[in-house]
C-alpha cells in the first residue's frame, strides 16, 4: 500500500500550459504518473503533447474530472489566482489537491481554510510544497505517482514514510535512504507556509495506519506548534519508529528564515522546544541533516 496516491492515481495539472506547470507535467509523465488532463481557462480543446502522449486540456476542473475521472490535481497557478484554483478543485470533488504555488497571500489561504472546513472529501497538501511521491517498482522508481516538483529518480520503492515542511530536506532524506538501499512507501512535502492544508500530524496518522510503512522520518522547522502537536500524538499513539530533524536551530527570534512560517514569535516555535517534544515522545533526534536516515535505521 501507500498513502494519498498510488501508481494508478489519475492526475490533472492546473496551469499545465505555463512554463513551470508544463515542465513538471513532462517530468511526471516521464516518471510514469497517470497525467490524464490539464486545466487552463480559455485553452479547452487543445492538447498537451509529450513523449508521444496527448493530454487533453479543459477550461475547468469540473469538465476535466467529468471527462477523465481524475481524482487528484497539482496546482501550478500564479499566486493571485491560486486560492481560487484550489477551491475549484475542491468544488469539483477532487480527493487530493496539491498546491505547489509559492507566495499565496495569507489572507487568501485563510479564505481557503475556512471554505474547506468540514469538507471530508478533499485533502489539501501545501501550498508552497514539493508535493507527493509514491515510488514505483521500475528502474529509478519509474511507474509510481509523482505530483509536484520532487525529483522522482532519487526515490526507491520500500517501507519508510517521509513527511517534511522543507522540500530540499525531503529530497535529502529520500536520497540518504535510497543510497543505503532503503526504499520509501510515500514521501509528502507539506510546505512551509503559516496557513496550509495537511499537517505533520495528519500525515503521521496515515503512515501509522499504513501496514506497508514500517518507519518514518519527520522533518520540521522553527515556527508554529505543529511539530509539538504531532509529537504529543506520537507519544500516546504511534508504535512505529520515527526519526526527526528540526531545521533553524540557530535562527534569531523574530527573523523569518526561508519559509513564511519559519519564524519564532512570542517565544514560541523554537527549535529547542520542538526537539524537547520529540525527545519526550521517543522520536530519535538527528543532530544534523546528514544523520536523518542513519538515525532511523539505528532505531529500527
Amino acid at each position: 500500500m501507500s498513502i494519498l496516491v498510488k501508481p494508478d492515481t489519475k492526475v490533472l495539472i492546473q496551469g499545465i500550459t505555463g512554463s513551470f506547470g508544463a515542465r513538471h507535467a513532462q517530468l511526471s509523465i516521464d516518471y510514469g504518473s497517470q497525467v490524464v488532463a490539464g486545466v487552463t481557462p480559455g485553452k479547452g480543446g487543445q492538447c498537451f503533447e509529450h513523449g508521444g502522449r496527448k493530454v487533453p486540456i479543459f477550461d475547468t476542473v469540473a469538465d476535466a474530472v467529468k471527462q477523465t475521472g481524475a481524482t487528484a490535481s497539482a496546482v501550478f497557478v500564479p499566486p493571485p489566482f491560486a486560492a481560487d484554483a484550489i477551491l475549484e478543485g475542491a468544488e469539483a470533488g477532487l480527493e487530493l489537491v496539491v498546491a505547489i504555488t509559492e507566495g499565496i497571500p495569507v489572507r487568501d489561504m485563510i479564505r481557503v481554510k475556512r471554505a474547506l472546513a468540514g469538507n471530508t472529501r478533499t485533502r489539501l497538501i501545501g501550498p508552497n510544497c514539493p508535493g507527493v511521491v509514491t515510488p514505483g517498482e521500475g528502474k529509478d522508481s519509474f511507474g509510481g505517482c509523482r505530483i509536484g516538483i520532487a525529483p522522482g529518480y532519487i526515490h526507491k520503492r520500500g517501507n519508510i514514510g517521509v513527511v517534511s515542511r522543507s522540500g530540499t530536506l525531503t529530497y535529502e532524506a529520500v536520497w540518504q535512504l535510497t543510497s543505503r538501499g532503503v526504499g520509501q512507501s510515500t514521501c509528502v512535502g507539506i510546505g512551509g507556509d503559516p496557513v496550509n492544508g495537511t499537517s505533520h500530524l495528519d500525515v503521521l496518522k496515515l503512515f501509522n495506519d499504513d501496514p506497508e510503512t514500517t518507519g518514518i522520518i519527520m522533518i520540521g522547522e522553527i515556527g508554529g506548534s505543529a511539530e509539538e502537536e504531532a509529537a504529543e500524538w506520537v507519544r500516546q499513539h504511534c508504535k512505529k519508529p520515527i526519526a526527526g530533524f528540526i531545521a533553524g536551530a540557530t535562527a534569531p527570534a523574530g527573523r523569518r528564515m526561508g519559509h513564511a512560517g519559519a519564524i519564532i514569535s512570542g517565544g514560541k516555535g523554537t527549535a529547542a522546544a520542538k526537539i524537547a517534544a520529540f525527545k519526550e515522545a521517543g522520536i530519535g533526534i538527528a543532530a544534523t541533516p546528514s544523520e536523518m536516515a542513519d538515525t532511523l535505521l539505528k532505531m529500527m
